[in-house]
């Protein structure tokens, strides 16, 4: 069944311990297996952000979880919600490309797999990434609760309730699903529906922040036949229209200048959501723009953590920066003041940066990026920092 809306209203990350069954649920909600990249499949773990939609349907009262599903065989089947979810990776490792796809999520489910001691180590770092960029609609989904039996779920909701204590989402509701059978994921969605729509401006310049672009083209694919790039990504306000000429920045190398960006200059010859061919698009909802662009720029994800809007309209491009930092209280981290020449990896909209600390007094540094960004005014960037040959989450900061 087709879904009614023209595009998805609320964007849903995944957050949570590697292998704890992300990727799983979203397919049990979506019924699409995200991991589609290649290196995703050669080692069975999330690698980029992988994204897919959904909508919910009401088939009888709306009081029984029963009544809701994303594959209705009701006859009556009422939409009453169309739903992005972004599945996040969860190792240590990637942890920079799991904060960059919380830059555009509006709620989050957070999912702690029951056959382990809560929390394990990237569920701690993620519950960071929760408190620290204020995401409030949360919903816990307990997995694998079969294969530690009743008495051991209970036990672990009770480590999770105590993990949650005194945070941002001390009182999110916390569902015990089995995602490979099917089972409380109605619950699950019934939880998702009243999710609050955040209020969307349209009437802003408009801007996107890329999470993924591609090259379209077969390979073989005959020159006259070539279809341009395509950037997907989070409308954060304003309106796009088919025909809108677009600028991505910082855009690609210059083949004139060594090492400067030249943006991108372009037009929006279609958009999609899912399934969906749009004529307009705003804020809310995962939304893919076709382009004019030539397709070797926008494959492997090149332009990912790029800024789009309307010609003349963006954030200058930087690569000093100047950041209030903020850190975040860690017991399994010695406090270290920052270090002149220091590596920080920077989670900036979508995408990680390296930088390197130039000066620092207190909580102002002063960052020198090895690639430029474009960032928005009020964005809050993710800073982690090397301890033991391990990046990890140590706090946030924004332009000074």
């Amino acid at each position: 069944m087709n879904s009614p809306f023209k595009q998805s209203q609320i964007n849903i990350g995944t957050l949570g311990h590697v292998d704890h069954g992300k990727t799983t649920l979203t397919s049990a909600i979506t019924h699409t297996w995200t991991d589609t990249h290649s290196e995703s499949i050669k080692r069975s773990m999330t690698i980029k952000l992988g994204y897919a939609d959904a909508t919910i349907y009401l088939c009888g009262d709306a009081e029984k979880p029963e009544s809701y599903t994303t594959q209705p065989s009701c006859e009556d089947a009422k939409p009453i919600r169309r739903i992005s979810m972004l599945d996040a990776p969860g190792h240590e490792m990637l942890m920079a490309t799991a904060i960059a796809g919380s830059s555009i999520i509006d709620g989050a489910i957070f999912v702690i797999a029951a056959n382990e001691p809560c929390p394990m180590p990237q569920t701690k770092e993620h519950l960071m990434i929760i408190n620290a960029l204020g995401i409030k609609q949360v919903v816990v989904v307990q997995t694998k609760i079969d294969l530690v039996g009743k008495e051991k779920a209970k036990q672990h909701y009770a480590q999770i309730k105590q993990f949650l204590k005194h945070t941002i989402i001390e009182d999110a509701p916390i569902i015990p699903v089995m995602a490979n059978k099917g089972i409380n994921v109605d619950v699950l969605l019934k939880q998702l529906s009243a999710i609050p729509i955040p209020e969307r401006d349209t009437t802003s310049d408009p801007i996107m922040y890329v999470a993924r672009s591609f090259d379209v083209n077969r390979p073989g694919t005959p020159i006259a036949e070539l279809k341009g790039g395509v950037v997907g990504g989070s409308i954060l306000k304003g309106k796009f229209r088919v025909g809108d000429e677009i600028e991505i920045r910082p855009g690609v190398l210059s083949s004139q200048k060594k090492e400067t960006y030249e943006p991108i200059i372009t037009k929006i010859e279609s958009i999609s959501s899912g399934d969906q061919m749009l004529d307009e698009a705003i804020a809310g909802g995962l939304i893919a723009f076709g382009t004019d662009i030539d397709p070797t720029y926008t494959k492997a994800d090149a332009l990912v953590g790029q800024l789009v809007g309307h010609v003349g309209k963006l954030p200058e491009v930087q690569t000093k920066l100047s950041l209030s930092y903020v850190a975040l209280k860690r017991d399994d981290l010695p406090p270290q003041p920052f270090r002149k020449d220091e590596p920080l990896l920077l989670g900036i909209g979508t995408g990680t940066f390296v930088g390197y600390v130039r000066n620092a007094k207190k909580n102002n540094i002063e960052v020198e990026l090895k690639r430029p960004a474009c960032i928005e005014e009020h964005a809050k960037i993710s800073v982690l920092r090397n301890f033991g040959q391990r990046w990890r989450l140590t706090g946030y900061a924004t332009l000074a």
